[in-house]
């Protein structure tokens, strides 16, 4: 569930920051509940009123983002998607003021703390929402918003047995039948002044995708229906197919030429992206800060490394002294990782290993008793065809609200049409230690082992409405544990591999903001990411492009990984020679997936704030 390594249209909580609008006409609203007045009664009733407000909250902004509502599981609205028209985002976004006006009526300390908790992330969801739509107006200036959930609306239905393959056929047709508004109302609503062009031309590039998705998950499938349904099928698709090319010709013709926003959101919009984004005390200017630190410290970890691997070579660097210039330090870190490099899968072998590391991770996990390790395994799965050649691999859960249904770690073969060059370089990023380390993340105890025991924690708001820098920050967390107990024998380059991968989350922190604040130009984060941080050219070709495509995501993981630390540490101190790492790491996971600062008060009894 790495967002560098995920197609956008798997993350539901990209999909949840971009959805903006309504769909169909509803059915008339629920009546409104009172707000609770100042001094109300009992936590009881206040309790009452706010759960009540949430389910409200809950159930219309899924009614008006049938896309996300897929997402997440809930499949009443299978057969609709969003309405980006002007009245659309008008509905969305006078819901969302009724709902923030409701909820900033509640005293949130008459509430119970878990309570306390849901109501100050909801408030926060709400107030990004109306934010988003009236401030920083990317239904205006960003193609991505439209382009993904035509992606989504279909993926979405198809990739998971959530329900018979008929009746997702026959959602998925009414969803095709529906695409091309969505395509006019992009048309309609960019304003090519404001948009950049690196968005236009990506768009233009994926823009035929959604036809993949068609050819690959669809049609394969469409001899299920029968008679009228499958002729609804094929003309909705025959639709579909021109739709895309009448956009395709727009994009080319008109977007892209005309097409001159910048692409970076300045230092104002940034901060407030920010603030919204990660729900953390955390600063930019103190996320610099952090993270500047932890680079210089993390690369004199890395030479120390280095040298305890390189000291008996004969090919080691000539010299290695205890306090190298910073060009020793580059040279013999970057020859340690040539070893580590060298040590690579066979293209037709990566899948296999895959597997099996994640079964040695399990099996050391257990060994270790690191945490309590859930009694369903992970389902390593074939990645589909279409997403191959993004990752090698990525953890893909159901919805929170599709009960029942397995988590996927998904790993791809090498595409075959790979030239050797291709192979060679994204072997390099992805050795043999990269992807034990990648299923660490992804697999055990990452994400798979923090969403099973999330998924045990009772609020359903808290689950949709989950954190990024939590989840992503403890897959991050998980990978040191794992390197702290010593996962592979102490093995001293897989070690060396940890503190690289960490060196990517610092990177991305700080190629964020200096991008979008800074101006930092393509020349200065190649350096950042290839000299600093060690990753191969395409690796960090890629990053500059996304992070010219998004803002306020790619600090999550070092901001989550940085909060993680401190929680434990201020915990180990508090309980001295009584910490229990297995008990702490199962109190942390105990409380779903909120902000790690609720993490803490809810474990001191502090007050949630």
């Amino acid at each position: 569930m790495r967002p560098a390594l995920i197609p956008p249209a798997l993350i539901p909580s990209v999909l949840f920051a971009l959805v903006l609008a309504a769909c169909q006409p509803s059915p008339p609203a629920a009546p409104e509940t009172p707000a609770v007045a100042t001094g109300a009664s009992t936590t009881a009733e206040a309790d009452a009123h706010f759960l009540d407000l949430a389910q409200r909250w809950l159930d219309k902004s899924l009614e008006l983002s049938p896309i996300a509502a897929t997402q997440v599981g809930d499949h009443r609205f299978d057969s609709h998607i969003d309405d980006l028209s002007q009245g659309g985002r008008n509905r969305a976004l006078e819901f969302n003021r009724k709902m923030l006006a409701e909820l900033d009526a509640i005293e949130i300390p008459s509430l119970s703390r878990e309570n306390q908790v849901d109501a100050r992330i909801l408030r926060n969801k709400l107030r990004y929402d109306i934010w988003t739509s009236e401030t920083l107006q990317s239904w205006a200036w960003d193609p991505q918003v439209y382009s993904q959930l035509a992606g989504s609306a279909l993926y979405g239905l198809m990739a998971r047995d959530f329900a018979p393959m008929p009746e997702r056929l026959r959602s998925a047709t009414a969803r095709m039948q529906q695409i091309p508004t969505l395509f006019a109302q992009m048309r309609q609503n960019l304003d090519s002044a404001r948009v950049p062009k690196i968005h236009a031309e990506t768009v233009s590039r994926q823009n035929a995708g959604v036809l993949s998705l068609v050819d690959e998950l669809i049609l394969p499938n469409a001899g299920l229906l029968q008679g009228q349904e499958r002729r609804q099928l094929d003309a909705a698709v025959a639709v579909l197919r021109e739709a895309v090319d009448e956009h395709q010709k727009w994009l080319d013709e008109t977007l892209v030429p005309d097409a001159r926003g910048d692409f970076r959101i300045g230092e104002t919009l940034y901060d407030e992206k920010l603030a919204f984004a990660l729900d953390s005390p955390l600063s930019r200017q103190e996320i610099r800060s952090r993270v500047e630190a932890d680079i210089r410290r993390t690369r004199e970890e890395m030479y120390e490394i280095a040298r305890s691997v390189l000291r008996d070579r004969d090919d080691a660097p000539a010299k290695m002294p205890d306090r190298p210039s910073p060009e020793q330090q580059q040279a013999v870190i970057e020859a340690a990782l040539e070893l580590a490099y060298a040590d690579r899968p066979a293209r037709e072998e990566v899948v296999e290993l895959a597997t099996r590391s994640t079964e040695e991770a399990t099996a050391f996990v257990r060994e270790k008793d690191l945490v309590t390790v859930p009694d369903e395994p992970v389902k390593i799965i074939l990645m589909p065809e279409f997403q191959r050649g993004v990752a090698v691999a990525y953890c893909d859960p159901p919805g929170p609200l599709d009960k029942g249904l397995e988590t996927f770690y998904a790993v791809s073969p090498i595409p075959d049409d790979w030239n050797d060059d291709q192979v060679d370089s994204f072997l390099r990023e992805y050795n043999t230690r990269s992807i034990h380390e990648l299923s660490i993340h992804e697999a055990m105890p990452g994400h798979f082992l923090q969403l099973a025991h999330a998924n045990k924690h009772p609020s359903i708001l808290r689950a949709v409405l989950y954190s990024g820098p939590f989840v992503e920050g403890w897959a991050m967390y998980a990978e040191k544990v794992m390197a702290d107990a010593g996962y592979m024998d102490n093995d001293p380059l897989m070690q060396l591999i940890n503190r690289k991968w960490n060196l990517r989350a610092m990177a991305n922190a700080l190629l964020d903001q200096a991008i979008h604040v800074d101006d930092m130009s393509r020349e200065e984060a190649m350096k950042l990411m290839t000299v600093t941080a060690f990753q191969q050219e395409s690796e960090a070709a890629g990053k500059w492009v996304r992070a010219q495509l998004t803002s306020a995501q790619l600090p999550t993981y070092y901001v989550g990984y940085s909060e993680h630390l401190d929680l434990r540490a201020e915990i180990e101190q508090r309980e001295s020679k009584n910490f229990d790492l297995k008990s702490y790491h199962d109190q942390v996971l105990s409380y779903g997936s909120p902000p790690v600062r609720f993490v803490r008060q809810l474990m001191l009894d502090e007050p949630i704030r």
